[in-house]
Formats: structure tokens, sequence, C-alpha cells
């Protein structure tokens, strides 16, 4: 900011210079998750048996299929998703990078956002708070839920689905590109980013349907 404010005139020098050395960096902060596949089977039949309000129960149960970031899922407005084209359009101002984000719906998805539509009460909101239509659910409901459920803040958060399936699509094989762009991340390298504008919306659907039926499988368990 003082690098631009001298530029521009606004300032003689760079008055933060001499901050430099004193500031310590910033640290990237990692989000609780159950990373193994055994944890997560557990984790989602201790999701199928939550006893609380069922529109929470059905974002806890959406949020690993779909692993976009909790306020993305909380905010969800019905306008977004197209239930017979199995998409979910979230608009940019909705998004950490300002660019829409296409979320391809499994089967599972679908269905489960079938099941919500009866409990969204009218409103716009795909989860609505539970005081009123007006407003998308609190954004400590999913954590909250998960305290409920018996998992600490160090062993999973909302945020913590992501790293679930970037973790585990990773190990299965998928194309890192496909699974990044899925995840909505910003490209490191910003020439690449510049040229490489391809969604590759036919293979995120295929992933997107191959992860929810994997997530059936763990649900399911060895046995």
């Amino acid at each position: 900011m003082f690098r631009f404010a001298v530029v521009t005139g606004r300032a003689a020098h760079d008055v933060s210079a001499d901050l430099k050395e004193a500031l310590a960096p910033v640290k990237s902060k990692n989000f609780a998750a159950s990373l193994e596949p055994a944890k997560v089977g557990e984790l989602l039949r201790a999701i199928d048996g939550f006893d609380g309000y069922p529109t929470t129960k059905l974002a806890l149960k959406l949020a690993p299929l779909v692993f976009v970031r909790p306020g993305e899922l909380r905010g969800a407005e019905w306008s977004e998703i197209d239930l017979d084209g199995a998409e979910w359009r979230i608009p940019g101002a909705r998004m950490k990078m300002g660019e829409q984000h296409i979320v391809p719906l499994s089967r599972q998805a679908v269905a489960i956002l079938r099941e919500l539509q009866p409990l969204s009460r009218g409103s716009r909101y795909v989860f609505p708070s539970l005081l009123t239509r007006d407003r998308p659910m609190s954004n400590n409901t999913i954590n909250t839920a998960l305290r409920r459920l018996g998992y600490t803040g160090d062993e999973q958060t909302g945020h913590g689905f992501r790293s679930i399936a970037s973790t585990l699509l990773n190990e299965q094989g998928f194309s890192p590109d496909v699974i990044e762009l899925q995840l909505a991340h910003a490209e490191r390298n910003k020439v690449r980013a510049a040229y490489n504008k391809a969604q590759r919306i036919p293979e995120r659907r295929r992933m997107m349907q191959a992860w929810s039926d994997y997530l059936d499988g763990l649900r399911i368990g060895p046995d």
C-alpha cells in the first residue's frame, strides 16, 4: 500500500520498510479433517445417525459430496441449482476467487437436494436459518453439529471436507488439475492461468459421481 502511495505521489517514502524484518510471516492454517478412508467411513456413518434438525443433517450429508467452502454451502440459493441438469452454479460474488464456480451434482447430491426442497419453507436459501427464512443458516451450524457428533475442532471441521476430497481423490489417481478446478483453487502459475481457461466439465462430472459412489462404499464399511 505504501509503495503504491509513493508511486502516486501520496507519500514521500515507504514507512513500512522498517518493519520488514520485524513482522513474523503469516502461517497458513490447516483445517482439521479425517483423512484415512476408514475414518471417513466412520464420520459418514456418524452423520447418518445425527438426530438434530433435519436441515442440518442434510447439510452434513451434502457437504462431503460437493466439498465447497462452508460459506458457499450455507449460502446456497435455489436459483443457483438446476436439479434436472444436475448442476449448481455458484455466482462469482459468493466465491473466494470472484469467479463463477460450477459444481456437477451426483445422483446422491440431487437426491439430498430434492429432500431439502420441502424443508426450506419457501425460502430462497437451500439452508435457511431456524429463526427466519430470509437468512441462511449460521456459519457455526456445521461445526456445532460436528461437535455434537463427538468430533473436536482438532479432528474435523466443515472446511475439512475439502481436505478429505483433495487427499483421497489424488490418491485415487484423478487428474490434479481437475481436482483443483473442482476445489475452485487459484492457479499458482499466473502465465498458465491466463491461457488455461478450460473448465473440463465432463471430467469433473465423472469425477463427482465416482466420488459420491466411493463415499457410499466407505459408509457401508469393510463388512
